[in-house]
């Protein structure tokens, strides 16, 4: 049965104890300009700032964060940022010049970083021989292989939650007169993910041993927290459609592995999952791991986990 690597530290104060998450920047008047990278770190980030300021996007909607192009406005909006919430520059590569060029005049908050992170490697393409998780930890510097590292971290609320301390922490020291709600909004926040994620944990209970195959391997956090049962993913980059010779393959494992569902997602053509589907006899569903087709804000981290277990429960849940 898989177990959390850390259980979440029950006290915001502990998250200053690391260094590393605090720069010390100069105090600002203003509640500090935060950059967040995609929807949901982007909506974790917004739960924190509640009433006091609002993060600025870079990806949205539709667009995917593996090929994305930084805008002029990117550009500046990264310039006047004094914190960026990020999954690590290994993922988000884009990201990679523009936060060194800025240096010690933004925190840079990677979620992959976070002491006691939950953290997995990829898995390959293909069907998965095995339904386990292989965990990633930090070497003896403290420092993570980044490579070798799963980065859609964010589907683990666990992890969430750890990400809504951290940013309460910077942004009450770098802006100390707003401390007391940014702690306020970060306790319930918490509170909030902590109840949802129960309530997933019994809506998802049934589904446990019902095999699926996804577009490509976005949801091993959300699986492992949730003691899914996934059989693999038609491509390991989503980017780069399979082969025909691939999709045969794929076709013959699906029958065997008696997969009942495959899932597409809003961000790549739905052809590619249609024609495996039919070949296979199976039904398709749609999961979306970055909330695509919802409105950028503290809401649309809840309802992508909300829309997760739905749209799982809707398509496997069916006899």
């Amino acid at each position: 049965m898989w177990k959390p690597l850390a259980r979440i530290a029950p006290n915001w104060k502990i998250a200053l104890a690391a260094p590393f998450l605090v720069l010390s920047l100069p105090a600002h008047a203003e509640v500090p300009k935060v950059v967040a990278s995609i929807q949901p770190l982007h909506s974790l980030a917004a739960m924190v700032m509640d009433g006091l300021g609002e993060p600025t996007l870079l990806v949205r909607g539709a667009a995917s964060e593996h090929g994305y192009a930084l805008k002029p406005s990117d550009v500046r909006t990264i310039e006047a940022a004094r914190v960026a919430v990020i999954v690590d520059t290994g993922y988000e590569t884009f990201l990679a010049k523009p936060l060194k060029a800025r240096g010690n005049k933004i925190a840079t908050i990677a979620m992959a970083d976070l002491p006691g992170l939950t953290v997995f490697e990829p898995r390959e393409g293909g069907v998965w021989e095995k339904h386990g998780h292989k965990k990633h930890g930090h070497d003896a510097h403290g420092h993570d292989h980044h490579d070798e590292l799963d980065g859609h971290v964010w589907l683990d609320p666990t992890n969430a939650q750890l990400l809504v301390t951290a940013l309460a922490a910077q942004l009450s020291e770098l802006d100390p007169a707003n401390a007391a709600a940014y702690q306020r909004n970060a306790d319930a926040a918490r509170a909030k993910l902590a109840a949802q994620d129960d309530a997933l944990k019994a809506k998802l209970a049934p589904l446990a041993g019902k095999p699926y195959v996804v577009f490509h391997d976005a949801y091993q956090y959300f699986e492992a927290r949730y003691g899914l049962t996934p059989a693999g993913s038609i491509t390991v980059d989503p980017d780069r459609p399979p082969s025909a010779k691939r999709m045969a393959a794929l076709k013959d494992k699906l029958v065997n592995a008696k997969v009942a569902c495959v899932f597409r997602e809003p961000q790549f053509p739905a052809a590619i999952v249609d024609s495996l589907a039919k070949s296979a006899n199976a039904r398709v569903g749609l999961l979306d791991p970055q909330g695509a087709s919802l409105p950028p804000g503290p809401a649309l981290y809840p309802a992508l986990l909300d829309n997760l277990a739905d749209s799982l429960t809707k398509c496997l849940g069916t006899p």
